[in-house]
């Protein structure tokens, strides 16, 4: 609104300026014409007399000669002063403010006989109350002799009636514009600010720890695409504060359980409570919560190298197939006790490719481990490792099962996240498997994700580069 308005006050000024130079310009010659025009009637009256007798003797026509020339305008009053500064004769607007009885004095009158030029607020001494623009020319005898002075002045060199036409209608146009400009400004402010305050009061409620705060989406501009953007953030946050409450009560149950276990059996035994002959039976159930326990910090160790960049991971050749078949060899225990039937699907007997042998083996047998354990009693489970374009190697690990919920598939490689909240079929894990799997898939520059039909059965994949 300033800047408009601004804008419009140097409008003002610059066509003031304007009609300032053109209102002086055209004066100036205005005044040179009545100057010129009556110095010229004056002089083609002049024979043998002077100015004050022809004054005397056509003093009707020259009267009417000068009011004639005074017509083209208002605020003109024409003097015809002798050379000595008498005014001898006084036609025009202002006649009423002359005093006919002053003089003009003689240095005036050499200026005004000497300069062609117009006098800007020149004061006449007394014969004007008020300064007057003053334009003169001098009056010559036959014999070249300057006889008198015809003195042009005017109040103002102004066009003052245009100006201020000019100004009101600036003035009226400012007032509507300024009005619409106000009432477009109000909208377009309303529709930007009050989103954005909106937003202000979500993220101070993030502040607090409130993530279930969304914002409304209202258009399809920038504003409602920050809107957007912000509501995923928040929905985000909201489970990311989920999946960090989950896992902490995932890592203090697994932290308590074997603690408390261990602790138990010790005192029993130091207690005396335990027989010596049941001791060793216990001794190994505490060495397998120790174990447990040592996992579960390995995990947490792990996963802080890998968040930190402290992990390396080297390069080198390898078979793939080789090591799923390794693999699923150690899982030869379980698969007998569900009764799995196992498939092991290859394109070729051996398939190198290249890529950290250690990390890799962490992957898979992580994979393996889920699929064997939430596989249904007698159901399938199949590795399948086959080649692809560019050079590339998929590998799936396949089980048939209870499979992976619509709602949780976007979420199963999330850190802190754990489908199974009951932990009626994991009894063991942290959460943390899958999001170390993807973690490492991603800095070897490769892609892992998962399909699964709820209640049917889920594979996981992932691709290796091929040597």
């Amino acid at each position: 609104m300033l800047i408009i308005l601004c804008s419009f006050l140097t409008v003002i000024l610059i066509i003031s300026s304007i009609i300032g130079n053109y209102s002086e310009d055209a004066k100036a010659e205005l005044m040179d014409n009545a100057a010129h025009t009556s110095a010229a009637y004056l002089e083609s009256k002049l024979d043998t007399q002077s100015l004050s007798e022809l004054l005397a003797s056509d003093g009707s026509d020259v009267d009417m000669m000068l009011s004639v020339v005074c017509s083209n305008s208002d605020d003109i009053t024409l003097l015809i002063a002798d050379s000595s500064g008498a005014i001898l004769r006084a036609v025009g607007s202002d006649i009423d403010e002359i005093n006919t009885d002053e003089t003009i004095p003689p240095e005036l009158m050499d200026e005004l006989n000497s300069d062609r030029e117009l006098l800007h607020d020149s004061q006449i001494y007394d014969v004007f109350s008020s300064p007057r623009y003053i334009y003169a020319v001098p009056v010559h005898t036959p014999s070249g002799d300057i006889c008198g002075t015809v003195v042009v002045c005017a109040s103002s060199v102004m066009l003052a009636d245009l100006l201020e036409v000019i100004i009101k209608a600036i003035v009226i146009s400012i007032f509507w514009v300024m009005l619409a400009a106000f009432i477009a400004v109000y909208i377009v402010t309303e529709r930007v600010i009050s989103p954005l305050k909106e937003i202000s009061l979500a993220a101070k409620s993030f502040a607090a720890g409130k993530f279930d705060v969304r914002v409304p989406v209202k258009g399809h501009d920038e504003v409602a695409e920050l809107a957007v953007a912000f509501n995923n953030m928040a929905e985000s946050l909201d489970n990311y504060d989920n999946m960090r409450n989950t896992f902490m009560s995932n890592v203090s149950h697994d932290l308590r359980t074997p603690m408390t276990s261990i602790s138990g059996f010790i005192d029993g035994i130091l207690d005396g409570v335990i027989p010596p002959e049941k001791h060793e039976y216990y001794l190994r159930i505490v060495s397998s919560e120790v174990k447990r326990l040592s996992r579960l910090v390995s995990t947490l160790l792990d996963l802080s190298r890998i968040q930190a960049g402290d992990r390396k991971f080297t390069m080198a050749p390898f078979d793939i197939c080789e090591m799923g078949r390794q693999i699923l060899i150690s899982f030869e225990g379980k698969l007998v006790e569900k009764n799995l039937d196992v498939e092991f699907d290859t394109d070729e007997e051996n398939i190198s490719v290249s890529a950290d042998m250690d990390a890799i083996y962490q992957i898979f047998y992580n994979l393996c481990d889920n699929g064997v354990k939430f596989a249904s009693e007698g159901g399938k489970f199949r590795i399948s490792i086959r080649k692809q374009k560019n050079k590339k190697v998929l590998v799936s690990v396949y089980n048939e099962g209870q499979g992976i919920s619509n709602a949780d598939l976007p979420y199963v490689f999330e850190r802190f996240y754990k489908s199974d909240k009951s932990r009626g079929l994991n009894k063991t894990g942290v959460g943390l498997g899958l999001f170390i799997s993807k973690t490492i898939v991603d800095a070897h520059g490769e892609k892992i994700w998962v399909e699964s039909e709820y209640g049917k059965d889920c594979c996981f994949n992932f691709t290796l580069t091929q040597e």
